[in-house]
């Protein structure tokens, strides 16, 4: 499987692909960063980034792209800024029918490190020491692209069949609830269920306590004599 890992930004935005045949055993092919001035406008700066990351996605086509996903920070320029490279980066994966994947920053340091709030460099430690790199990848964009791609090969799978067991749990249940459940929720079902079985039980229970009539009393119930 080959991950596409991006550390989106809008002066930098880091780009790492990573390939994996077995979950422990990870390569690297390619990580780059791409700078845009700050004193260009917005829209070619924009422009500059989806121009890099869909020349990568028609040269290396990954299975999958792992990308940051933006949390609120006290610098609201920088989370707008980042927010629309996102966007850019969506749509360039979508136009090419390439899944998204959205990862926390916690959620990859503590893939990569197992650690959720370890720093830059311990990140960059191991994303060296994982992908056996002669060298530390820089700047820290780049390597925070590795990690992102690293955290998907080793969560992604299992993230996809918690998903599947949870959907599966979901149809099983709603086998089980029958026509009577149908549109409702469980608990009304249930109630219902119950309440039908106990008018079922009740009417039979009426009918064998009904009082029969014997030969020469009319009216009368019969009495059973001693046994």
């Amino acid at each position: 499987m080959r991950v596409l890992g991006i550390d989106p930004g809008l002066t930098r935005c880091g780009l790492g692909l990573v390939e994996s045949e077995h979950p422990r055993r990870l390569g690297l092919l390619a990580v780059d960063v791409v700078r845009t001035h700050p004193d260009l406008a917005l829209g070619g700066r924009l422009l500059e980034v989806e121009r890099v990351v869909a020349s990568w996605l028609d040269e290396h086509t990954p299975d999958a792209v792992a990308l940051e996903r933006v949390f609120s920070q006290h610098n609201v320029r920088t989370v707008m800024g980042t927010a629309q490279v996102s966007g850019v980066i969506l749509t360039a994966a979508a136009r090419r029918g390439i899944p998204v994947a959205l990862h926390t920053p916690s959620e990859v340091k503590a893939a990569v490190t197992g650690n959720g709030r370890a720093g830059k460099e311990q990140v960059t430690h191991m994303v060296t020491r994982i992908l056996s790199l002669p060298a530390k990848p820089r700047p820290a964009d780049a390597a925070d692209a590795l990690a992102l791609a690293i955290c998907h090969l080793w969560r992604g799978p299992a993230a996809a069949r918690i998903e599947a067991a949870r959907q599966a749990a979901a149809g099983r249940s709603q086998n089980r609830r029958g026509p009577v459940g149908r549109g409702r929720p469980p608990v009304v079902a249930a109630r219902e269920a119950v309440g039908a079985r106990w008018h079922t039980a009740a009417a039979v229970s009426t009918k064998t306590v009904q009082p029969t009539q014997s030969a020469e009393g009319a009216g009368e119930p019969h009495r059973k004599g001693p046994r």
